[in-house]
């Protein structure tokens, strides 16, 4: 019984640090300042929880309807792993190189989002946050653990990732001074390299399941 617990506790912790790597809140922190710096400090606030509770909601509804919109589009869980952990795999080498905010928004995004007063839920919810990696992930771990018990305790784990995060934001200030640019880069690119590990797993699982014979 104990060994089963610590297996659960690890499929969660792995789950709850793969978020960590593909969003990487500290990567985004440059983008939230920047995205907020016309905003008060009280309205900064509001934009960070706000901001959070959209990521949690996105990646809940993500987690509890992936499978049936594979099902909806006869897409196997195989073939899915392979597109998505593609998918973090081209993120994590643009997050290595420093370009994460060319991926995941564009120049024309960039200017519709700076046209709104409000910038909580587009873009810094989704795409920045909730972005296809992490929606991805979300949905391969839904479906290989699909349990009312492990979808449970992915609740969880999403839940806390969605308040570290709003901490992160919320002390976005302080944390832009301490660590600088260039800290914030350093830190992007170890989370990049994590997240190129995830993204080959997710492809190499996905492999292994559309081709059994031939691995």
């Amino acid at each position: 019984m104990r060994d089963a617990y610590t297996v659960e506790l690890t499929l969660y912790l792995q789950f709850f640090l793969g978020l960590v790597a593909i969003v990487n809140p500290i990567g985004i922190l440059p983008v939230f300042v920047t995205l907020t710096s016309h905003l008060s400090e009280a309205e900064r606030r509001r934009t960070a929880i706000h901001a959070n509770i959209a990521v949690v909601v996105i990646l809940m509804v993500t987690m509890l309807a992936g499978q049936l919109i594979l099902d909806m589009f006869s897409i196997s869980l195989s073939a899915f792993r392979v597109a998505g952990g593609t998918l973090i795999t081209f993120i994590a080498m643009s997050m290595l190189q420093g370009k994460l905010g060319e991926v995941k928004h564009n120049k024309a995004e960039d200017r519709e989002s700076a046209a709104r007063e409000s910038v909580a839920v587009v873009p810094l919810a989704l795409p920045l946050m909730a972005g296809p990696g992490a929606i991805s992930s979300v949905i391969v771990y839904a479906s290989e653990y699909s349990a009312p018990a492990n979808l449970l305790g992915m609740s969880v784990a999403i839940g806390l990732f969605g308040l570290m995060s709003w901490a992160i934001f919320r002390l976005a200030s302080v944390i832009f001074k301490l660590l600088g640019q260039t800290g914030i880069n350093v830190i992007t690119r170890i989370m990049g390299l994590l997240m190129l590990s995830i993204g080959i797993e997710v492809v190499a699982a996905g492999l292994k399941g559309l081709f059994p014979s031939l691995l």
